[in-house]
């Protein structure tokens, strides 16, 4: 009920958004709006102003909304209202009015990555987890409990170096880096020792493909956790073994172990059924206990489990901005996550990236209920990142999305003559062919996804 509950309410608010957008620049372009609709087919609510006439709806199937303004081209117009009409104003109000929509979602998110950072977000520290061996944190010499201090990209262009204040700021960047092909130096610390360089060698990895393993193949996927056991399943390896809650793992075999994500590799590395020695601290005394992980296939791949949590809660650390840094930190990060998103778009266009990463409305559903579970600034900025994917998937010069007409009048303001109105039909056919082979691949991956496959 939450996931469902969560969806609608985002999808509601996000179309109530950009449809606002189209009406208000509308009206004040001088424009008759007829009717305002959030979701389509028979209205659930409808209220008519009777100051502007324009009718207010909430319709049944909340899948999108319209706004439909006074046209010659769709019904006749009165002449003592054709000064009204949206297809008699001058190519740049009609550009202005179809482009406010987007702009108005992309605003919608500046707004709220702004009051998050005015706000304070609680984030999981820089600290990083033991990398996996031969990943390329690893390579670089990086290690378990180090702390990043700062980031600057390399090659071409070397930039400045940036202070890293969260592990999502770090591995945001990381994801950006890879993408583009950009080696990172990073400054890290550990305890009271200096601060040490290493380069992280994205530009040779070949990890343009940028997926949910990314962070994984470059070695710093998780935030440091000690190796503690948490909540044990009834039943499940770990209780029979006898370990509990609160034991403390020191090693396993005749590996010190440094931190619980190298404790969780171990475990699931072990898919033969052999017993591990481990050794564990519980109330000050050393203890060696026997532990055989089971074999299971968790989305088409074996691996061992014991049946207990492993780690214990990360360091947390708030992120707050003052009021000038915190708009400043709104629209740097609206523009990279729009241009993050175009440059994906692009790359699965050309081959270089995998349709996998496409998501549907199931997907979407299911983020929306676990950042809305996660707590009100989660959902909140995940409705930010919505916004954003609705704001550049509108732009895109795709006939029937509002890209696709504002393709239509900068043709008509640059050679000074409209778009045929049969040329415009049959692009609006093939606009909608697209827009349903998208729609259809991104439900393909979320069904994927559901089912395992």
């Amino acid at each position: 009920m939450i996931t469902l509950l969560a969806f609608l309410v985002a999808l509601g608010l996000l179309i109530t958004i950009h449809e606002y957008g189209h009406y208000r620049v509308a009206r004040a372009c001088g424009v008759k709006v007829l009717k305002f609709s959030v979701g389509f087919g028979k209205p659930l609510w409808s209220w008519t102003s009777p100051r502007s006439g324009t009718e207010y709806a909430v319709a049944a199937l909340p899948l999108g909304g319209f706004v439909r303004m006074l046209d010659e081209r769709e019904a006749p117009v009165p002449v003592d209202q054709r000064h009204l009409a949206f297809n008699t104003q001058s190519v740049w109000k009609r550009i202005a009015i179809v482009a406010a929509g987007p702009l108005a979602n992309l605003l919608l998110a500046v707004l709220i990555y702004s009051g998050l950072a005015w706000y304070g977000m609680s984030e999981v520290s820089p600290v990083i987890a033991q990398p996996a061996p031969g990943s390329l944190a690893d390579q670089a010499g990086l290690r378990s409990g180090d702390r990043i201090v700062s980031l600057r990209w390399l090659n071409d262009e070397a930039e400045e170096a940036q202070p890293v204040r969260s592990l999502g700021t770090l591995q945001w960047e990381l994801t950006q880096a890879a993408l583009q092909g950009r080696d990172v130096e990073l400054q890290a610390s550990h305890g009271s020792d200096a601060t040490r360089s290493h380069v992280l060698a994205l530009q040779q990895a070949g990890l343009s493909d940028v997926d949910a393993q990314t962070l994984e193949r470059i070695g710093l996927a998780a935030p440091f956790m000690p190796a503690m056991v948490g909540e044990l399943a009834p039943g499940d390896p770990a209780d029979r073994a006898g370990l509990r809650t609160g034991d403390r793992v020191l090693r396993v075999d005749d590996e010190p172990i440094e931190d619980a994500a190298q404790l969780r590799r171990l475990v699931r590395a072990e898919t033969g059924g052999k017993a591990q020695r481990w050794q564990v601290s519980r109330n000050g005394e050393t203890l060696d206990i026997e532990v055989t992980p089971e074999t299971v296939q968790q989305e088409g791949v074996t691996i061992g489990r014991i049946g207990a949590f492993l780690g214990a809660p990360p360091e947390m650390t708030t992120v707050r901005l003052g009021a000038f840094d915190g708009m400043q930190h709104g629209m740097q990060r609206t523009w990279d996550m729009a241009a993050f998103s175009l440059r994906m778009l692009g790359r699965m266009v050309m081959g270089d990236a995998s349709l996998k990463n496409l998501s549907g409305p199931i997907s979407i559903a299911d983020y929306a209920g676990r950042s809305a579970r996660a707590g009100l600034a989660t959902y909140v900025a995940f409705l930010a990142l919505i916004s954003v994917s609705l704001g550049v998937l509108n732009l895109l010069p795709i006939p029937i999305l509002d890209g696709g007409h504002l393709m239509y009048y900068l043709w008509e303001a640059a050679t000074g003559r409209a778009v045929p109105d049969a040329f415009v039909q049959r692009l609006q056919q093939i606009g909608m062919a697209i827009l349903i082979g998208l729609m259809g691949i991104a439900l393909f991956n979320d069904l994927s996804r559901v089912l395992g496959t």
